[in-house]
């Protein structure tokens, strides 16, 4: 396929870059006086250029009929909106009635001729009336004639002197000749045009009373309505009439009125004008910028390509073109794609001032002559071509926008030193093709109009139609989404609303910085140790969640506030103590350092810390999720508080990005955190505690589910415990030849200390342990005290035990020597028992008769003589360790009181007695807190001495 350049050849003077002046040097005044430049002066090289457009059409067949005297419209109002073609039609209606070829040579009229059914349009007499280039209260010449109304002007421009005599009076006096006067003057010079333009600039210029040499506000309007009565009457003769479609075009509050009145009197008997169509557009701008095309058939290989492109694209893409007639509009636009004249037709004429032809023509003239020059290969000028870096280009554009737009061009949009050019600088696969900028600059040519307010609610464009703007063949429309997605990240005047992975989101550029780019700017405000820590230990807290099975979960503590007690508790190191695969001693000496103290003081019960780290490859992308975070947060927040004004709509955007970089916390903070790490000893004998780390995987389970999977599977804590491994431990430890017994209690309180036992869960998980093994003889027995080789309560293979102060653990060869010497001495006792029930008395042990005393006879073990009476009381106290208070206190709450409590008609009383000595005197800080505890808790004695 070949690009525009070598199908489409545009005319000389937009090649030379004079199309400006030449195009737009004329007015209709000037070709009446013949000073225009060819292209408006010369009959058969307008109608060479001019697209002969159905309005346009009707309208010439409509003055033919007329000047032949066969029908057609008398009166003609040509009423559109700014730059809409009145001039240019005007012209081709002066080129029509004053001609100096042959019909033939006006290219389009003898076919528009043929089907008005006339063989020739009559040269006739014409008078044209500029409102812009008369002045009502300055007198004109016209030869030696002095000229002093419109009326004058018109009598003369007919029938000069003679015509001039028709209304000699009512030019001097400024009174309206009337309508038998204007009647006669148009049937004496018939067949005749009349064409006024800028009739309401000529009437609001006179005051409201007082009358000056043009006549007055009212006899002007007279003058007017006269002249269409006239009109009306004389069948080869018709006005036509220019008036602004708008009250803006009108000008002041006296323009408003005079657009009124003139409307009101043209309204009696005119003939509306039909304004150019967009699909028209395309013809007007092709003939007057463009050759006609030579090659058609590599001019329709590029439309069909284009075409079949859209549809292997679908939905990405506007719906329209997926239809077959999308292809019509390509061949009809060619060079120009349908996109760049909808943009400027449906967005850039609603700004005040672009006119819809000429503004068009003028744009794409100098558009056409900058990429003519830069050697441009496109296939079609599409709005990602145009070529916004020069400087005659943008400020055509930037003319009709408010004050600020250069900044964003410079800064956001083309040129070398915009962000779109830097990165597809670091992008090759956008610098390829220029993604970025052909996005960029669809972007602006269809946002900048909305920037301006003239379509209120639907602000900029859709994915879709950025990206109808930018594709080619043979190009995907991925690589323009993407580039897309990374510019709405990056730029600074860049602006979308709702989301941005979603099609139905828009983009548009506007002077004001976006609030993407007032979020980066806040995202630099935020302390690292202060707010960024706080947002992130708040996250992290929520993750951890009820703590996975931990009694505590610490965010960011110092080794100083973490309670050396026995609850197991989660520890999260800050975020400069990371983890590193190749180095991970940050992390590892920040571990041991909080096993091995507490402040000033060395840690007791190390083994109930787990810690969690971050990974350091992750902790730059958390740190920035953070802050972005918090700059959307301090964004809504000041829109609430109204320290920030913004729209509406940005309001909202704020809202759903404060929403969205929310939500993203939670996983990026598990990706970063996801290193679990364990302090252990291998050994008794090991002096150094090592750190073991265990991967979390940052998706699936919840957070704490996932750390505590981590934990069991490893054995890193130890939920449910076999007797096997508490034989195990009390063998290799515990268990010596002198001394086969040791506290379970004592057991569990290491269990707390030493990094080389195992971390259990919690105490249940050893007394589970106990008694499981206590119901079997294969792991220990038990016992609640010792005397010498003696246990009293002691038990083998009974699992009715409870872990208390008191409670042995005795290896199990022990425990069974124990058992049969217990056995034995129950075998004896019982012989020695039956033998006394069965003997007789030796002699001599009685006393005789008569010495007063009772046999002395032993009872069985068992007899009823033997019952010995119940307890009614217990008095215990015992001296708890101010260390390990909190967990003394429920051991006796739960394991003494709660046993006594169980009997319905005990009376239980309870003391506690607190004596505390202070060497060196107590705080005042001290003394103040006890005394308020005190206090509040109901101590009946509270004394300080």
């Amino acid at each position: 396929m070949k690009p525009w350049r070598e199908i489409a050849h545009p005319h000389p003077d937009v090649l030379e870059g004079t199309f400006q002046q030449s195009e737009f040097a004329a007015d209709i005044t000037a070709v009446r006086s013949g000073k225009a430049t060819k292209e408006y002066q010369d009959a058969a090289a307008f109608f060479d250029r001019t697209f002969i457009t159905e309005g346009m059409r009707l309208l010439l067949t409509s003055v033919a009929k007329r000047l032949n005297g066969k029908g057609g419209d008398p009166v003609i109002q040509l009423q559109t909106a700014f730059g809409g073609g009145k001039t240019h039609t005007m012209l081709a209606v002066y080129h029509l009635a004053t001609r100096s070829c042959p019909i033939k040579e006006l290219t389009g009229i003898p076919g528009l001729l043929d089907q008005a059914g006339l063989m020739d349009v009559p040269k006739s007499r014409i008078a044209v009336i500029d409102g812009t280039n008369l002045a009502p209260g300055q007198p004109w010449q016209q030869g030696k004639q002095t000229v002093k109304t419109l009326w004058g002007e018109l009598a003369w421009q007919l029938g000069g002197e003679e015509g001039f005599a028709l209304v000699r009076e009512a030019d001097g006096n400024g009174t309206s000749p009337g309508k038998e006067v204007l009647k006669t003057l148009l049937e004496r010079y018939a067949p005749c045009v009349v064409l006024i333009d800028e009739l309401v600039a000529y009437v609001r210029q006179f005051p409201e009373t007082q009358q000056i040499s043009g006549g007055s506000y009212d006899t002007n309007l007279s003058f007017v309505q006269s002249l269409t009565e006239a009109a009306k009457l004389v069948p080869n003769a018709i006005l036509l009439a220019s008036l602004p479609e708008s009250e803006i075009e009108a000008g002041s509050q006296r323009g408003v009125s005079a657009l009124k009145a003139l409307e009101k009197t043209f309204g009696r008997v005119q003939a509306l004008w039909k304004p150019v169509a967009t699909e028209e557009a395309f013809e007007i701008v092709r003939r007057r910028l463009f050759e006609s095309v030579g090659d058609t058939g590599a001019r329709d290989a590029v439309c069909r390509a284009f075409a079949q492109a859209y549809v292997a694209e679908g939905a990405k893409l506007p719906s329209e073109t997926q239809e077959a007639r999308y292809f019509n509009r390509l061949v009809q636009a060619y060079p120009i794609h349908p996109e760049v004249f909808d943009r400027l037709y449906e967005d850039w004429t609603t700004l005040e001032g672009f006119q819809r032809t000429r503004g068009v023509l003028k744009l794409m003239a100098k558009v056409i002559y900058r990429l003519w020059k830069d050697n441009n290969s496109d296939l079609l000028i599409m709005p990602g071509s145009l070529p916004l870096y020069e400087g005659s280009t943008r400020n055509e554009l930037t003319y009709y926008l408010a004050p600020g737009w250069d900044a964003v061009l410079d800064k956001d949009i083309d040129g070398d030193r915009a962000e779109t050019t830097e990165l597809e600088n670091k992008e090759p696969r956008f610098g390829a093709v220029n993604a970025a900028r052909r996005v960029a600059r669809t972007l602006f040519l269809g946002s900048a109009p909305s920037a301006a307010g003239t379509k209120q609610g639907i602000r900029g464009l859709d994915r879709a139609r950025v990206l109808l703007g930018c594709l080619q063949p043979g190009q995907t429309a991925s690589t323009y989404a993407d580039a897309l997605g990374r510019l709405a990240d990056r730029l600074h005047y860049l602006n979308a609303s709702g989301d941005k992975a979603q099609d139905a989101t828009r983009f548009w550029f506007d002077t004001r910085a976006n609030l993407r780019r007032e979020m980066e700017d806040r995202k630099a405000r935020f302390n690292e140790q202060n707010e960024v820590r706080g947002k992130l230990a708040e996250v992290l807290r929520k993750l951890a969640g009820a703590g996975g099975g931990f009694d505590g979960v610490h965010v960011f503590t110092p080794h100083v506030d973490i309670p050396d007690d026995g609850a197991l508790r989660l520890i999260f190191l800050p975020p400069e103590k990371y983890y590193a695969k190749g180095d991970a001693r940050l992390a590892t000496d920040e571990v041991v350092e909080i096993v091995r103290n507490n402040g000033t003081k060395p840690r007791y019960r190390s083994n109930r810390l787990v810690c969690v780290c971050a990974d350091q490859g992750a902790l730059a992308r958390l740190r920035d999720c953070m802050r972005t975070a918090l700059a959307w947060g301090s964004i809504v927040d000041d829109v609430k508080e109204g320290r920030l004004n913004i729209d509406r709509l940005q309001e909202q955007q704020a809202k759903k990005e404060q929403q969205t970089a929310e939500e993203v916390l939670p996983r990026v903070a598990r990706e970063c955190y996801k290193w679990l790490l364990c302090p252990l000893m291998t050994l008794p004998t090991d002096k150094v505690p090592t750190v073991e780390s265990f991967a979390l995987n940052p998706g699936g389970n919840a957070y704490a589910a996932e750390i505590e999977r981590v934990c069991q599977e490893n054995e890193l804590i130890i939920t449910t415990w076999s007797p096997v491994h508490l034989r195990t431990k009390l063998r290799e430890l515990y268990w010596k030849a002198d001394k086969p017994a040791v506290s379970a209690l004592a057991f569990w309180e290491d269990s707390q200390r030493y990094l080389y036992l195992p971390r259990l869960k919690s105490r249940d998980v050893l007394a589970q342990a106990i008694a499981k093994g206590a119901a079997t003889k294969d792991f220990f027995g038990t016992a609640y005290a010792q005397n010498g080789d003696e246990y009293e309560g002691f038990k083998f293979g009974d699992s009715n035990v409870q872990l208390d102060d008191t409670l042995l653990l005795i290896e199990p060869d022990t425990a069974k020597k124990f058992e049969a010497t217990l056995a034995a001495k129950a075998a004896a006792a019982s012989t020695a028992s039956s033998q006394i029930g069965t003997a007789s008395p030796p002699a001599g042990n009685y006393p005789t008769a008569g010495n007063g005393a009772a046999p002395a006879v032993a009872e069985p073990p068992g007899s009823a003589g033997s019952a010995q009476p119940k307890a009614r009381a217990f008095y215990g106290s015992t001296e708890v360790s101010a260390a390990t208070a909190k967990m003394r206190f429920v051991q006796i709450a739960e394991e003494v009181v709660a046993a006594l409590v169980s009997d319905p008609n005990a009376n239980v009383k309870i003391t506690v007695e607190i004596s505390a000595e202070f060497p060196k005197g107590v705080s005042d800080q001290v003394k103040r807190a006890v005394s308020e505890n005190a206090n509040s808790l109901g101590f009946k004695t509270k004394t300080w001495e």
